[in-house]
């Protein structure tokens, strides 16, 4: 998940049903801009705006209603800076995407000051919460204010909006060099040989007739798994791990450097220090511990599985074992063959069983019958023709709960991962709906198993959003602590393993082949084949982030080099993953493990589900204590809530070590 551009305080940046109504979305119209200069004006409107309300909330007495009135202004600059922060990374046109990151930088000045105004602070510091949300709701409002800097001395003040001010800058580039590479690598079809067709068949090609491919998730991943060429697998392979090149090496060293300056103006040594106290993991000690713990669980299964991958090499070559080297290109697709050697699954086998229009509205009616709602699809103008909207609505009452746009497919200039951008946030206290873009990019010809995995995961960050019903908007949907941010999409991907599930299809594919009992029942099994790789490869991006933000903030390279080098297949000499890892030079900064605890508490979470993943009853209960609270209570206590128990770890070990 991408995180939302959150603006009241610097330090938190970071087919359709029937319906009761005529299908309308709920809020305002996504804005539409004709070119850079409309987006220089709205964004110069809107900032106008927002500091004419904070003159207004200067003059706010601090009593009961100060925190009504100090939501009042983060609804208001969500709505005006949530869609163009979105433009950033999803609009076609380039000028416009380079409007909307100008505005962000601007929105950022805005949100650096407004952390470190004096008025507001002490206002707030003299309000007496009248409940335990209002109590949540100055907490962590405090707490803002606090890590903006502005109860720092004068000049460190000054310095700390400098550092987050320069940060924010240096992560849009970081992101801009990867999003706008085009880069393309050249292959004979010969080279292809393996590939299925429908990945390049239809791609551009050079004046020698070589197929050009982009490093998008629909061709990069298919070349590494079915290659048969392992010099066509290492150089789509490098060109992947060199996405931002030396420019984004710069720029993360800078960012580290910048978040330990950061938190040495408040007299804490390391930027994780200074993050990890406000989280789930409390401090860096807990956090190390629980990596510590993670990589005692799977290292055994991890050198186990690296041998076998290393003798399917060595057979499907011909050579010697001793003599057969495993290289980092080669891991997912020997993980791949072993998979169709032992169980019989091979994830282009179904790309048949899910086209990717029904494939959205099959886990659309998976959330319908799941969690009580139901989604309409609405004609809107939106910034590409591809976009889709849905009005997302209550079942039983037809209630208007908030709205959802969808970007589904891979082009030129669009944010290549998968994300959600919840740019609004809704609120009770306001009639306030919210609002979130899924964006993805699914193979127009189908989707293989994983990829319908991924879908589930975003949907579970878009449900978040969606079904909140915080009082505050500051409060709504995804904005809870970074690690549990991650706990409701990680359990939604359990999800398409159920043949229970999976017959929904059907309900929304009459014409759609349904998939076979017994290939469910292979890919289960294939799907826990290389756990101990996986979660290894995880182990080390959270270590590699952590390491990063300690207190000797080391230079990326020269660390990730050191680090991988330790790992059982090395460091592939040349390769600069760190320039293309996004997370941890934006919001997952000493924040990467959260994928980890993340995943931890989901498993926790499925247990209630385990009797039937679509129980209504139960799935209710879910939306009540858990997603419709967003972050107006601690996650500890919403987990409680919903499993009648204190949280804890058993079946992720369980699922670890079987």
């Amino acid at each position: 998940m991408r995180p939302t551009f959150q603006l009241l305080f610097a330090a938190a940046l970071f087919t359709a049903a029937t319906s009761f109504a005529t299908p309308t979305l709920p809020g305002p119209a996504f804005p539409q801009f004709a070119d850079a200069k409309a987006v220089e004006m709205a964004c110069q409107r809107g900032i106008d705006g927002a500091k004419r309300r904070v003159k207004a909330l200067e003059r706010h007495a601090p009593d009961a209603k100060w925190p009504a009135a100090s939501d009042d202004l983060n609804a208001y600059v969500e709505d005006v800076s949530g869609p163009i922060e979105l433009l950033v990374n999803v609009h076609p046109d380039k000028g416009i995407r380079d409007a909307a990151q100008a505005c962000t930088l601007r929105w950022q000045d805005f949100a650096s000051t407004l952390g470190q105004n004096e008025k507001l602070y002490n206002a707030a510091r003299k309000v007496k919460p009248s409940d335990a949300i209002d109590r949540e709701f100055m907490r962590v409002t405090m707490d803002a204010f606090e890590d903006a800097g502005v109860s720092l001395p004068a000049d460190k003040r000054q310095r700390a909006k400098q550092i987050s001010d320069r940060i924010t800058e240096l992560d849009q580039q970081f992101n801009k060099n990867i999003r706008d590479a085009k880069t393309q690598v050249p292959f004979t079809v010969d080279e292809l040989r393996g590939v299925p067709e429908s990945v390049w068949k239809d791609k551009p090609r050079d004046d020698a007739g070589r197929v050009l491919l982009g490093l998008d998730y629909p061709t990069y991943l298919p070349v590494l798994e079915r290659a048969e060429s392992a010099v066509t697998r290492e150089r789509i392979y490098r060109a992947k791990l060199t996405e931002g090149g030396e420019a984004n090496l710069k720029l993360l060293g800078e960012i580290a450097q910048l978040r330990r300056e950061y938190a040495q103006l408040f007299g804490i040594k390391s930027f994780a220090d200074f993050q990890l106290r406000r989280r789930m993991a409390e401090n860096t000690t807990n956090t190390q511990r629980f990596l510590d713990e993670v990589k005692v669980a799977v290292s055994e299964r991890e050198g186990r599985e690296l041998a076998e991958l290393r003798e399917a090499k060595a057979k499907h070559l011909g050579t010697p074992l001793d003599s057969t080297k495993l290289e980092r290109w080669d891991l997912q697709f020997y993980t791949e063959r072993v998979r169709r050697e032992r169980y019989s699954v091979d994830q282009d086998a179904f790309r048949q069983y899910f086209p990717p229009q029904e494939s959205l509205q099959f886990i659309m009616k998976v959330a319908e019958d799941m969690l009580g709602i139901r989604y309409t699809r609405v004609d809107a103008k939106l910034w590409h023709p591809d976009v889709q909207a849905y009005a997302v609505s209550d079942a039983k009452t037809g209630k208007p709960l908030a709205t959802l746009y969808v970007d589904m497919y891979p082009r030129d200039g669009k944010y290549n991962h998968a994300a959600v951008w919840s740019f609004r946030n809704g609120s009770t206290r306001l009639s306030r709906v919210p609002q979130a873009a899924y964006v993805v990019n699914m193979d127009r010809k189908g989707l293989s198993l994983s990829e319908l995995e991924t879908m589930l995961h975003e949907m579970g960050h878009a449900l978040h959003n969606n079904l909140s019903a915080t009082r505050y908007s500051l409060q709504g949907g995804t904005s809870v602590q970074r690690d549990f941010v991650e706990a409701p999409s990680q359990m939604l991907e359990d999800w398409v393993y159920d043949k229970r599930v999976l017959k929904l299809f059907s309900t929304v594919c009459k014409t759609c082949k349904p998939v076979p009992d017994e290939l469910i029942d292979k890919a289960v099994l294939a799907r826990d084949y290389g756990k101990g790789v996986r979660y290894a490869r995880q182990h080390l991006f959270a270590s590699f982030d952590l390491a990063l933000y300690a207190a000797d903030a080391p230079e990326p390279m020269s660390l990730w080099t050191k680090m991988e080098s330790a790992t059982p297949l090395g460091h592939a000499t040349g390769t600069m993953f760190p320039a293309g890892f996004s997370h941890v030079a934006g919001g997952y900064a000493a924040g990467y493990y959260g994928y980890l605890w993340s995943l931890v508490v989901a498993m926790d979470l499925r247990t209630a589900f385990e009797a039937n993943h679509l129980d209504p009853e139960v799935g209710m209960r879910y939306r009540t204590a858990v997603l419709s609270q967003g972050g107006q209570r601690p996650p500890r206590e919403l987990v409680k809530d919903f499993l009648g128990r204190e949280t804890n770890a058993k079946a992720f070990y369980d699922y670890l070590m079987k």
